[in-house]
């Protein structure tokens, strides 16, 4: 631990000096843990305000895009639509019409991921109690079916990100510039050409691929018709109730999905007792000789980059779909770059300990599962060499306790236990979500 020890004999020697020059009668304190962790954070970033969330009512703090600008009419519009079951008004099949919503893969009882391995839109039934207990409607065929071949991602902390999903094909700005070629029209990624960033692409994209309609019906006709003219006052009637001001409001809504409740965003902002001592222990280790930080950084401990760790794609009877080959390669799936195959983008950290299962295929059931694979980088993907595999992957020699550490770090310290401070108490509708099918609805105790 060669930063952790510098940190440590230079403080240690200063108390020494310290106590030396002091009384026979005075009592020797070590150096506090957390002291180390604040001066090793200051290293790196300057400061602990580097790392810290703001709050989700401070839009001129969180990151925005500058063509979506956040206000609280957008916000509390977005936070509908999100789990709005009533607009799922295109479906395969007329049993799933309006029984499921963009919640129905990103809800705040599983750390707005999906509470299963693949996310069920459309052709699901059920809930349970996080969202472990939906499964596939029998009556529908894998083509009709609304589920991806991929894990879901949380849309936590999506406002430190320029582009989403894990190959990064939703962004028009930023990272994607250079990609233009790859924005093919007649597909999603066509949505690119608007110029807005990831988090607006997808939530634009999203509605049409999710098959959920904004029909201005509907809309003039609800609660949302006030809402809408609240949240763009300035645009033309004719196109006001639109699918595009509806991505635009939930993307607004997304970005202030902020974990700032979490103990270490609260030991950031001052609360000494926030962490205790194996997590404060973790995030040493996390900050320095485990070298997490090298791609996972900023207030949402996430990153830019994508990497190649030779995880694997979804596989097992479970499976719901097939797995092609586009999704495969990661990025390179997206850029049809071949040095981008199999490099995935580095996720976010916080409310990990929702689900049970990580990685972008879900190969992993913990958290530390997934820390002892870097620990000891065996690649587990037979298709992935070991040429195309990031140089960070590298064995770290962790001990158990150190593992135990950061596990301790991830799993609690990075957990804000009150999401549902970011869920609607009702939707204008009265309609159950964020699933309404009947099963749902009776697990839930919706009416």
């Amino acid at each position: 631990m060669k930063n952790l020890r510098f940190y440590i004999l230079l403080l240690t020697g200063f108390t020494t000096f310290l106590v030396s020059c002091a009384s026979d009668d005075d009592n020797y304190e070590s150096i506090p843990s957390q002291s180390i962790l604040e001066s090793r954070i200051i290293e790196l970033y300057g400061s602990k305000d580097a790392l810290i969330q703001p709050l989700a009512t401070d839009f001129n703090l969180i990151p925005n895009d500058p063509n979506n600008s956040i206000t609280s009419a957008k916000v509390e519009l977005g936070k509908m639509l999100f789990h709005e079951t009533g607009i799922a008004m295109n479906p395969n099949m007329e049993e799933s019409m309006q029984m499921y919503s963009c919640a129905s893969c990103h809800h705040a009882k599983a750390g707005f991921q999906s509470g299963i391995l693949q996310g069920i839109g459309e052709g699901g039934n059920g809930f349970g109690v996080n969202g472990e207990g939906r499964f596939k409607n029998v009556m529908y065929l894998e083509a009709d079916i609304d589920v991806q071949p991929i894990r879901t991602p949380s849309v936590l902390n999506v406002a430190y990100q320029d582009v989403m999903l894990w190959n990064g094909q939703f962004g028009g700005t930023g990272t994607n510039q250079g990609t233009e070629a790859n924005w093919t029209i007649g597909t999603p990624k066509a949505v690119n050409n608007l110029g807005f960033e990831g988090v607006e692409t997808q939530a634009i994209a999203g509605l049409d691929v999710h098959r959920l309609v904004i029909d201005q019906n509907f809309i003039i006709n609800s609660t949302y018709k006030d809402m809408f003219d609240e949240a763009f006052p300035n645009d033309d009637v004719s196109d006001r109730y639109s699918k595009l001001n509806a991505g635009l409001a939930i993307a607004a809504y997304e970005r202030t999905l902020l974990p700032n409740q979490a103990p270490f965003q609260q030991w950031l902002n001052g609360n000494e007792n926030a962490m205790n001592e194996q997590e404060t222990e973790g995030a040493l280790l996390f900050f320095d000789d485990a070298n997490c930080y090298s791609c996972h950084s900023g207030p949402a401990l996430n990153g830019m980059d994508f990497y190649a760790l030779g995880m694997k794609d979804l596989a097992g009877d479970e499976v719901l779909t097939i797995i092609d080959d586009a999704t495969k390669r990661g990025r390179g799936g997206f850029t049809n770059n071949p040095e981008d195959d199999f490099k995935f983008k580095t996720p976010q950290l916080y409310n990990l300990k929702d689900v049970t299962f990580f990685g972008h295929g879900g190969s992993f059931q913990s958290i530390e599962d997934v820390i002892r694979y870097k620990n000891t980088a065996e690649i587990e993907n037979q298709e992935v060499s070991s040429s195309q595999v990031t140089p960070l992957f590298a064995s770290l020699n962790l001990s158990d306790d150190e593992i135990d550490a950061i596990t301790a770090f991830l799993e609690n310290a990075l957990y804000d236990s009150n999401l549902q401070r970011y869920v609607p108490e009702e939707l204008p509708t009265g309609y159950c979500f964020p699933n309404a099918d009947p099963m749902s609805s009776q697990d839930m105790g919706c009416n």
